[in-house]
Formats: structure tokens, sequence, C-alpha cells
């Protein structure tokens, strides 16, 4: 019996990265303020959502993670932005023949309130993936000030996505 090729693909990304002084704070390609001014520390823009996505898409198709194509030892990517990254895995999602079906993605932190942002974020990243708007959840909660999220040391974004075979 010979198996068929699977027409979806399911993949999930955790990002997670420090809050610092003096670093922007950069999510799904949006500078926003945070009341402490604090910032996410990483070797690119740190945007955590952008990077669950990325690692999403890549481990839906088993190639890797966002490090393998964009590593913290290459200057190269020093304060890249995160959207152009995407861009770059998106290109190689569609060369491998898939497609965006939907993402959905949450983003966890007691500070700044996401709510305002959320379309605009959703806007970003439906431009950069050329897809619509409406194939893109986006939600963000606290952690009730437990964990690294809850004690303002951090700000997490779990992803999935669905893939479908074009």
């Amino acid at each position: 019996m010979t198996k068929s090729s699977p027409q979806f693909r399911i993949g999930n990304g955790y990002d997670i990265h420090r809050l610092v002084e003096g670093r922007n704070l950069i999510i799904g390609g949006i500078k926003l303020h945070h009341p402490n001014n604090l910032g996410l520390d990483g070797h690119s823009d740190a945007d955590v959502l952008s990077h669950s996505i990325m690692d999403a898409l890549l481990g839906a198709l088993s190639l890797g993670d966002i490090g393998k194509y964009f590593p913290p030892t290459d200057d190269k990517w020093k304060n890249a932005d995160s959207l152009f990254l995407l861009s770059k895995v998106i290109d190689l999602i569609r060369q491998e023949g898939w497609e965006v079906n939907n993402i959905d993605s949450v983003i966890v932190a007691e500070r700044p309130k996401f709510k305002p942002h959320i379309e605009l974020m959703k806007k970003n990243i439906s431009e950069i993936l050329n897809i619509d708007g409406n194939l893109i959840g986006i939600k963000a909660t606290t952690n009730e000030k437990l964990g690294p999220e809850g004690r303002e040391e951090g700000i997490s974004c779990h992803s999935v996505v669905l893939l479908e075979k074009k």
C-alpha cells in the first residue's frame, strides 16, 4: 500500500525574549511603548510574534528553526527586521509548494496592552505573507503574574500554522 502525500501540514512555534532597558519593543512589526521603557533583547529586533510564526512555518515542513537560517552568531542578522526575515521564510515555504491556510498566535505579557495594536500587527503580517488578514489570528493574554512573563522579565509568543499543499 502506498501512502499518499499529505495535503495539510501543521506546525507550532514558540519564542521568548528578555525585557531589558535600551532596546525597542517591537512586536508584529510595531514599535510599542512599555510602561517601564523596556524592550526585547535579541540578536535581531527580537519580535517574538514574527519569530514564533517563522518557527511554526519551518516546523510544519520539518525545515528546522529560525536559528538555522538566521543564526545569532552571524552579524548579517544583527538588529534585523523580523518582518523581513519572515518574508524570506515564506519564500522558502512557497518554494516547497505550500501555502498558508491559517495562523493562530497568542502573545503572553503583563504589559503593555496589545488589543489596540492587533489589527495593525495582522495587517503587517498579512502584507509580508501576501495572505488575507482574516487568515491570521492574534490574541494576547497575561500570565496572571506567574513565570517570567508574569514577573515582566520577558514576553513570549506561541503560534500554530496550517499549511496546504498547492
